[in-house]
């Protein structure tokens, strides 16, 4: 429950057409500023995309077009996906790559038994046995099926809901060990709103057409897996009834995802008796001791109110519905790992939500289980294949150069007072920086995996984890875990840790080529390693310290001046429009667009630096016709270039902090004058916001 500040890459989708201001753009027909076109001495570079650029478009009029217009055209989302772009096409490369390891470990049957080969290998393998998992049924669920069946009364019910909260169920709340956000050298026991089963709290009250159909789906897809699992048709739309109305309650109670973006007001600490006193249902104590957790004198909960209607829930709700509600999210949270009826359920329940046409082939989905469930054991056969020590010199240097450019920044800010400057840069200095992969693997030998059954292994992955973290209660903060997988394309900031991680599947073309000139990488990868060092500077990340503690560290006045300087981007981001009717969340996406802003204007300057440094005050290479810095902006934009279903694209604006791809391509662009002075581009052009609209934070 770490509040890790993740980048999927794949929430940044957008369609291609939508412009600064929310209303359609056709393309403009007008010359491209002279700066962008090509002489004949100019060599051809490495890491942009030239046939995809369209000229059609004037840069200064619509970049996100013009950079990769004619790429959005020729690169329809395929029917399996909901959105496509850059990343996929990565995803793609990197799957095959992950495939051969997986095939290879499955077909070694003298791998040795314990051994990271033995245990991906046979995962795999299960996995992919489709004859058997559809023999086996719901048989290896059976067990947990009867246990939940048995209960008699509450207290049992109480059990049963800790020993589904160790399977990951997701059941009524989240709860687990994690670091205390104001007391970070040590772990606490948190506990936050959780239960549904729709994506966001919103759509159980929502009534406008679209959501109708995700809750029409929702519906549909309850009752068939009442059916499939021995229900009479009118059960089973009864049941279906049920749990939709026991997570409308949930749901009322549950904080906005906005409201979830307040750390301060999310961690409330309460003794364990103090909790017992306001929650008697739900019984903490209890709970902690069935969690192996009595030691515990304290609990963080998230979300007050909301345990409280967890607690009216379970003191008035009758045994009988408690236990539907239970057997619906037991199952559901399998579904992959059953029969194939459960997973096509599965698949039409999303369908409603992201537009996809069919599923992804199966060994991809399997190899995204292998993924998440043996993450680092994967993860080493990963690493000693395809991640050279030459990228990780590398990319630990340009995250260095970036780092200097973010504390010039602070020094030369003209707005914030200099305590609150000492502050910032005592915690920039003890940023820690996490590249490729752990340094301490991950210890998979308490943990049993065989061929016999996909779904055996699932559960026995999910009771082993659950155990694993439940262990670090009350021991050291184990500051060498990684919160992705080496193969990850992704990163993060962490805020209780203070530190970045950027897994080895993020270091490779498009995004990192050793081959490319300084402004691709920088503009690239940079652009990330800005946005993820400047998450620590956003409006959530800014309220952590240098260690990693909840604090408020900066002065009043500067506190006030940084939020008055954030609202101008909120207010930006809230008048884009990709959809009719559906507007961009400028709270929700508050510290992504931060991130964003600060980090490309940050990475500029480490650019510049470090062209400084190899060409000095000489001529500085064109490639393709275009400046360094015009390749830095292109690089940035071709990136982010995105197509996306509509039903994709309007659950990523409810739902998701990323922006769509076109505004987290202009919208810092249109703000920052390095742009408009490598394109030429003029007061008034639709790309540059005038000197008294524009957005400066760093």
């Amino acid at each position: 429950m770490n509040k890790l500040h993740l980048h999927p890459w794949l929430a940044a989708g957008t369609l291609a057409l939508a412009s600064c201001a929310g209303t359609k753009l056709a393309p403009v027909a007008t010359t491209p500023t002279a700066a962008v076109a090509a002489t004949p001495a100019d060599p051809a570079g490495v890491g942009l995309d030239m046939a995809d650029l369209d000229r059609t478009v004037n840069p200064c009029d619509d970049f996100f077009q013009f950079s990769g217009g004619n790429w959005l055209k020729s690169n329809p989302v395929p029917s399996y996906a909901s959105s496509w772009g850059p990343r996929n096409l990565l995803g793609n490369r990197t799957q095959e790559t992950l495939r051969r390891i997986l095939e290879d470990a499955a077909a070694n049957r003298t791998a040795a038994p314990g051994s990271n080969a033995q245990k991906v290998g046979d995962f795999y393998a299960a996995a992919m046995d489709t004859v058997a998992i559809e023999k086996a049924g719901i048989g290896p669920l059976k067990p947990e099926l009867d246990r939940l069946a048995a209960v008699r009364d509450k207290a049992a019910l109480r059990a049963a809901m800790v020993h589904l909260q160790e399977l990951g169920t997701g059941i009524f709340f989240r709860g687990g060990v994690e670091v205390d956000e104001k007391k970070t050298t040590e772990y606490a026991v948190q506990l936050n709103q959780g239960g549904l089963t729709l994506p966001d709290r919103d759509f159980y009250f929502k009534n406008d057409a679209r959501t109708e159909k995700v809750k029409t789906a929702y519906r549909t897809y309850m009752t068939e897996v009442f059916g499939l699992l021995g229900d009479a048709p009118a059960v089973a739309r009864r049941n279906a009834a049920t749990v939709e109305r026991l997570e409308t309650r949930l749901a009322r109670a549950s904080r906005t995802r906005v409201e979830l973006r307040d750390p301060q007001s999310n961690y409330n600490k309460m003794t364990v008796a103090a909790a017992q006193k306001r929650y008697p249902a739900l019984d903490p104590k209890k709970l902690l001791a069935d969690m192996q957790l009595s030691k515990a004198q304290e609990i963080i909960l998230g979300q007050p109110a909301f345990f409280d209607e967890v607690n009216a829930v379970l003191k008035t709700e009758p045994l009988a519905d408690l236990k539907t509600y239970m057997r619906w999210h037991l199952v559901r949270s399998f579904a992959s790992a059953l029969p194939s009826a459960y997973a096509d359920a599965a698949f039409r329940y999303g369908q409603a939500q992201t537009g996809a046409k069919q599923q992804a082939a199966r060994w991809k989905r399997m190899q995204t289980a292998t993924d998440q469930t043996l993450g680092e054991a994967f993860g080493q056969l990963y690493v000693d294949q395809a991640f050279p020590p030459a990228a990780k010199a590398k990319a630990l240097e340009m995250v260095a150069n970036i780092k200097v450019s973010m504390a010039e920044h602070i020094q030369n800010n003209t707005w914030m007072s200099a305590p609150t400057k000492a502050e910032a840069l005592k915690k920039l200095n003890a940023l820690r920086v996490k590249i490729g992969y752990p340094d301490v693997w991950k210890d998979y030998s308490a943990l049993s995996i065989g061929r016999e059954s996909y779904l055996k292994n699932v559960l026995a992955a999910r009771l082993w984890n659950n155990k694993r973290e439940t262990a670090k209660f009350g021991g050291p903060i184990d500051r060498n875990e990684w919160g992705m997988t080496p193969p990850t394309i992704n990163a993060y900031y962490n805020p209780p840790l203070n530190e970045i991680v950027f897994p080895a599947g993020y270091l490779q073309p498009p995004f990192f080529d050793p081959k490319a000139d300084d402004a691709i990488n920088y503009g690239a990868i940079g652009g990330v390693m800005g946005h993820e060092i400047t998450h620590g500077f956003d409006d959530q990340g800014r309220q952590y310290d240098s260690e990693g503690n909840l604090r408020d560290w900066w002065k009043p006045a500067d506190a006030a001046e940084f939020t008055k300087r954030a609202n101008v981007v909120g207010q930006q981001y809230d008048a884009f429009s990709p959809l009719d009717s559906v507007h961009v969340n400028g709270k929700l996406t508050m510290g992504e667009n931060l991130a964003d802003f600060a980090g490309l204007t940050v990475v500029y300057g480490a650019l510049q630096k470090q062209l400084q440094q190899r060409y000095g005050n000489g001529p500085r290479p064109k490639y393709d016709g275009f400046t360094p810095e015009q390749r830095y902006f292109l690089s940035w934009a071709q990136l982010r270039r995105t197509n996306i279903r509509p039903e994709a694209l309007r659950q990523q604006i409810l739902t998701d902090p990323h922006s769509p791809g076109q505004y987290r391509t202009i919208g810092p662009l249109m703000n920052m004058p390095q742009f408009q002075a490598a394109f030429g581009c003029k007061e008034g052009d639709k790309m540059i916001r005038s000197t008294t609209d524009r957005a400066v934070i760093w």
